[in-house]
């Protein structure tokens, strides 16, 4: 009877889980929506910004703005983590962290040794990662993925700004999950700085591409607007990631607690069965004792 104890208890908790992952599925139903409505809404501003962007880079002076691009010596990187602030979202985070390892010690293997390899983590779970690990974490920002602003952004892109100007690193990667749907994520390794000398333009439905053979009239300077739009261009650039991750990281905690309560009740009728067998054989075995007591009973008369 002790087993059969056992298997019901093991029943009950398994039954209270798959409640618990049934409810935070629909609550990761019901922030993917406001999430999907918010990139949806960014990504056309962000496809015309990139358009003007490339538009002003093929006509503009690059030496007159050389505190964006290409550096001639990369002495220093910086990387920006941007993972959940939870778990329970399958390997959403997981592969962040693992693609920010290889890449800091595949690609930057020689400026790692040098010390020279310095994180910025977005997200509590990278965080704790890389500082356990004893990496050079030279900022955290938990807590702002699930409620990514504009002003947040331009906080986290000046901390970048700070060290890129001061000449503390010369390169700038983000490694972040896109949202492609709500089963898929993108792993994303996109260079933040420098400033892609010639950056392609994100297309989108209504937007356009300006024309490289029109002469356009640019006031007060094509240098003037770029020295505007750059920074522009970077606070809605983390923006973007900001909202991309936070959908991403619903998407992957939908599909997660999907499959959680899915399992949970397909153990649950395996373990319903077992249990329906081990009831089965010890009522048979009282029977038989019963009868068997009853047998001896008789023969003694």
């Amino acid at each position: 009877m002790a087993n059969l104890r056992d298997i019901k208890r093991r029943i009950t908790g398994i039954r209270n889980t798959s409640k618990i992952t049934q409810a935070m599925k629909l609550v990761a139903a019901a922030k993917l929506r406001r999430a999907q409505d918010a990139i949806i809404s960014a990504r056309p501003y962000a496809a015309e910004l990139r358009g003007l962007m490339a538009h002003l880079l093929s006509r503009v002076d690059k030496a007159s703005l050389p505190a964006w691009f290409e550096r001639e010596q990369v002495n220093g990187v910086l990387i920006v983590v941007v993972t959940a602030d939870r778990g329970l979202c399958g390997s959403f985070n997981t592969n962040i962290i693992k693609a920010a390892t290889n890449r800091i010690h595949n690609t930057y293997g020689e400026l790692y040794a040098k010390g020279a390899v310095k994180l910025i983590c977005v997200g509590k779970r990278g965080y704790q990662h890389f500082v356990k690990r004893d990496y050079e974490v030279i900022g955290k920002h938990l807590g702002v993925v699930n409620a990514a602003t504009l002003p947040i952004a331009k906080t986290i892109v000046g901390e970048i700004l700070d060290g890129f100007q001061n000449g503390t690193y010369d390169r700038v990667e983000i490694i972040y999950n896109e949202f492609k749907s709500i089963i898929q994520q993108n792993l994303k390794i996109e260079t933040f700085l420098p400033v892609p000398a010639e950056p392609e333009p994100v297309i989108e439905a209504g937007g356009h591409r300006y024309h490289e053979f029109v002469d356009y009239i640019v006031e007060p300077s094509e240098q003037a607007l770029m020295d505007y739009l750059i920074p522009k261009h970077l606070n809605f650039f983390l923006l973007r990631v900001l909202l991309e991750s936070n959908a991403a990281e619903q998407g992957a905690r939908m599909t997660a607690m999907d499959a959680a309560t899915t399992n949970a009740k397909d153990l649950i009728q395996s373990l319903q069965l077992i249990y329906n067998s081990a009831r089965q054989a010890s009522i048979t075995k009282e029977i038989l004792e019963i009868v068997g007591g009853a047998e001896a009973l008789r023969a003694t008369n």
